[in-house]
């Protein structure tokens, strides 16, 4: 395989250097099955596990290989197999806060160049969905694209964009019907040679069915969504680097009952974008928008030049970040606590030779 076909570029070339004078050559993570991988390579698609020394440093989900990654890896041709002793730093990352009450990252995509931020025209439709999305779209580093799917079933099309337009200023909106092949060439741009795109949304917005028009070959399984809530069941159920007739590469992913934020103060910075340029002209540069003199917030909502949900969601999810960034800091000391423990018995160790 051609490693620029697969996304290749001076970055990774730079970041590769010292693997390449070891000897070692380069690979893409294509699927990840616990911690047993599946790479796109030069000698073709090889299964490679993890080499001892980075299992030992892994402290984290996120010192783990995830999917899109560039890895340096030792090839074992004649077995078809590798292992990995490297991940190269990762050009952007899609990350969501992993499900229940421990603080850690999920790696959901790496190294991808558009998200499609995908959200249903059905009883599935929510703006406020859309704007945590969008936070954690602008943290990733990638560039945002909004894909408004199932088109046929909404009879007020046009009122829906204007709707996401306000929540999602300046990033392009993608109207379509997959299911019947309708407006996908509004996502061809994004889809160019070497070119990473990964599809992201909540269960029964149809990115299965996506997935399958881009690829042109229907491998993935769709399922109907619920009639009463236009919710689906998880149609994918691993996240998969797919090779596409364009020549990009799609990174297809199991749908988000639930997308827990993992994000900095910046990702929420420029999903409000309209907000923080109207918190700039408040008086007072610590306004917390609440009632002090001069608040140019509570003058927009007084004006209705400001729609006070996307306001009520921008506060709460200012303290969902506030409270992550607590939890962060707290995770961080023990972390760093462990990795001292690790050194003093290693030296320890040493001394008893």
């Amino acid at each position: 395989m051609d490693l620029n076909r697969l996304g290749w570029n001076s970055f990774f070339a730079q970041s590769f250097e010292s693997y390449r004078q070891q000897g070692y050559a380069a690979g893409r993570v294509a699927i990840e099955h616990k911690h047993t991988y599946i790479l796109y390579t030069e000698y073709g698609e090889l299964l490679a596990d993890v080499a001892g020394k980075l299992r030992h440093r892994a402290v984290s989900a996120q010192d783990w290989p995830a999917v899109g990654d560039w890895v340096a890896i030792g090839v074992r041709e004649e077995e078809k197999r590798a292992t990995i002793h490297g991940i190269l730093p990762r050009a952007s990352k899609f990350s969501r806060k992993t499900a229940g009450a421990k603080t850690e990252e999920q790696i959901v995509a790496a190294n991808i160049d558009t998200v499609f931020l995908v959200s249903g025209l059905d009883g599935n439709f929510k703006p406020r969905r859309i704007e945590r999305y969008l936070i954690l779209a602008w943290e990733s580093g990638a560039n945002p694209v909004i894909v408004l799917n199932k088109a046929d079933l909404c009879e007020s099309v046009e009122e829906r964009v204007l709707e996401v337009e306000a929540v999602a200023i300046g990033v392009p909106v993608a109207v379509l019907s997959a299911a019947s092949n309708q407006g996908l060439d509004a996502l061809t741009p994004y889809l160019q040679e070497g070119q990473t795109v990964a599809l992201l949304g909540s269960s029964g917005v149809g990115k299965s069915t996506i997935a399958n028009q881009l690829t042109g070959n229907f491998a993935q399984k769709v399922q109907p969504v619920r009639q009463n809530d236009s919710r689906g069941r998880h149609t994918t159920t691993s996240r998969e680097l797919i090779w596409l007739p364009s020549g990009g590469l799609l990174i297809d992913t199991p749908g988000m009952r639930e997308i827990q934020i993992w994000a900095k103060e910046e990702g929420l910075q420029e999903a409000f974008a309209d907000l923080e340029s109207l918190a700039e002209k408040c008086r007072f540069r610590d306004c917390h928008h609440e009632g002090e003199p001069g608040c140019a917030v509570q003058e927009a909502l007084s004006e209705g030049t400001l729609d006070p949900e996307r306001f009520f969601s921008y506060q709460n999810l200012q303290k969902e970040l506030d409270y992550l960034s607590r939890r962060q800091d707290q995770k961080a000391s023990l972390v760093e606590k462990e990795r001292w423990k690790k050194i003093h018995k290693a030296l320890r160790n040493i001394s008893k030779r």
